[in-house]
């Protein structure tokens, strides 16, 4: 029996088999397959939540950065952020990573 492949519009609608089976260059942090970028929703999100990203470095912040950027352009996401430091200059939520 074959099973239909659900399209998923967020990171939340992936299931952890789903995540598993996605390549890591999927992700805007790959080495901790944190922020996939399959779809313009997911791609959003990752912008809106990288200030929220704990345990990683400012170097792959900034590849993290490049990944998003190539995902908002390819899925049309209005980016304005020309530096990853830019993102999460003012967090909105006490959880923020940057501090």
């Amino acid at each position: 029996m074959t099973t239909a492949h659900k399209s998923h519009d967020s990171a939340h609608d992936l299931s952890t088999e789903d995540r598993k089976e996605m390549k890591a260059s999927t992700y805007a942090f790959p080495a901790q397959r944190k922020e996939p970028l399959k779809r313009r929703l997911a791609c959003a999100y990752a912008i809106a939540r990288f200030d929220q990203v704990k345990d990683v470095t400012d170097s792959e912040r900034e590849e993290a950065f490049r990944h998003i950027q190539a995902a908002a352009e390819k899925f049309g996401v209005e980016m304005t952020e020309t530096h990853w430091k830019q993102l999460g200059r003012k967090p909105h939520t006490a959880n923020s990573a940057q501090k």
